[in-house]
Formats: structure tokens, C-alpha cells, sequence
């Protein structure tokens, strides 16, 4: 099987495979990082490299771990099975995981999760697989609700990862209520201010120790509050 991906999650998910006892036949991510005891390739485009990913696979298998690389062909028309495990619930926090829990807490959301999907020519539209969710506490704030979401992630992987890799069904998943879909990117974020006097604001932009983590969310805010400062006056003469 082959991972593509970056950072803390990726290699908990190569460590969790090999001391399964599954064969990692590559590691790639746009990272320099080099993920350990498997063959590793850094690459910007994972597309560019599609040749090296089909001769090296082994099972067929390709897992898309914190990955913001998207598949196109001839990847996706290659035959191997690309599965997603992605920070947040299908289809209402399609995007980038750093906006949806913004938006997640905004927005009143009730749960949130991780969700372990096909990999298809959308973006997070693929079948959904499986899910590992969880309640959002009303004093939950960003930085505990990215972190939980993170941790399912890596839940969600060593759950599935034995059916995955046989090739068997998962189990079935909980019938629920039919929910609008929703993308969230940066676009999303560029609108954060007219949330400013919403009374969940605070807890949805409190990033604590995931700031250096949601570059993106973090520079935002940062504008925002440049934005907000009053100038300063000009000096007497």
C-alpha cells in the first residue's frame, strides 16, 4: 500500500500499518519529512509521479492521509482503490478541515468527526465509507475541536485499515438524517468578519495550540484584527 499525505497523521498511519504487518511500498508528501522504516518520495504533485505509484503498489491500495494533493487522472483511472481519511463529516464539512471547524462552530453544528471515503474526481465527494463521530460540547473551542477531529482521524484509520486492506466490506454505517453539503476553503474564510458579533466567535477562532498548524485560519485572523485597529493619529509639529 502506498500513503500520501503530511505530518503527525501520516506517520502515525505509516507506524500503524508496518506494525500491522502491512507492506508500505512508498510514502509521499509535499513535506521534506522522511516518514521512517519505508521507501519515502517528496513531490508537489503526486499526479506528476503516477508511473512511480502504479509500478511501486503492491495491494492496489493508496491511502490519502492529511493530504491537500488532489487525484486526478491518470491516477484515478488507474485501477487502485484511493481511500480519504478526512477531518470533518460528509458532506457538511467538505474542504479544508482548518475552515470547516471554524464553520462547524458558527454554524451550531451538533457533531463533527472524521469520515473515511473513496477518493472519486470530486473534492471529499466520494462514497463515504465509514465515520467516527462524536458530540460538540457547547463550551468546545476550536483548538479542542480540530484536535478531537484529528484524533478521529487516526481512530478511523486503525478501524478500518484490517477491511481495507482483505478487500471486505466495512461495517454498514448508522442510518442519519439527511444533511445539506457544505465546502469550506478559503473563500469561507475571507468572510470570517461578518461573523465578528457572532456570540460563538470567540470560541470558533480561539486556535490555541493548533495556530502553527491552520496557517491559513491564523493569517486571517490576523487580518482581521490589523483591520479592526484604529489608525494611529499623526504627531503634533
Amino acid at each position: 500500500m502506498i500513503f500520501v499525505g503530511r505530518g503527525a497523521l501520516l506517520h502515525r498511519a505509516v507506524a500503524s500499518a508496518l506494525a500491522s504487518g502491512h507492506q508500505v511500498d512508498l510514502v509521499c508528501s509535499d513535506e521534506p519529512a522522511d516518514p521512517g522504516n519505508a521507501p519515502f518520495l517528496h513531490v508537489t504533485d503526486v499526479n506528476a509521479v503516477a508511473d512511480r505509484l502504479t509500478g511501486d503498489c503492491t495491494d492496489g491500495i493508496v491511502w490519502s492521509i492529511d493530504n491537500r494533493m488532489i487525484f486526478r487522472a491518470p491516477l484515478l483511472d488507474s485501477g487502485m482503490r484511493i481511500y480519504n481519511i478526512h477531518n470533518g463529516l460528509l458532506p457538511q464539512h467538505r474542504g479544508l478541515a482548518s475552515a470547516a471547524v471554524v464553520f462547524a462552530l458558527l454554524h451550531g453544528h451538533s457533531e463533527y468527526g472524521a469520515t473515511l471515503h473513496e477518493v472519486d474526481r470530486g473534492i471529499d465527494t466520494g462514497t463515504v465509507l465509514a465515520e467516527e463521530r462524536f458530540p460538540i460540547a457547547p463550551d468546545d473551542g476550536y483548538q479542542q475541536l480540530f484536535l478531537r477531529g484529528v484524533q478521529a482521524c487516526h481512530v478511523l484509520f486503525q478501524r478500518s485499515l484490517p477491511a481495507v486492506a482483505a478487500g471486505s466490506p466495512l461495517a454498514p454505517l448508522m442510518p442519519r438524517p439527511a444533511v445539506p453539503p457544505a465546502y469550506y476553503g478559503l473563500r469561507s474564510l475571507s468572510t470570517l468578519h461578518e461573523y465578528a458579533d457572532h456570540p460563538a466567535f470567540a470560541r470558533a477562532t480561539d486556535l490555541g495550540v493548533t495556530a502553527p498548524y491552520v496557517p491559513e485560519v491564523a493569517s486571517r485572523l490576523r487580518g482581521e484584527k490589523e483591520r479592526c485597529q484604529p489608525s494611529a493619529a499623526p504627531s503634533g509639529q
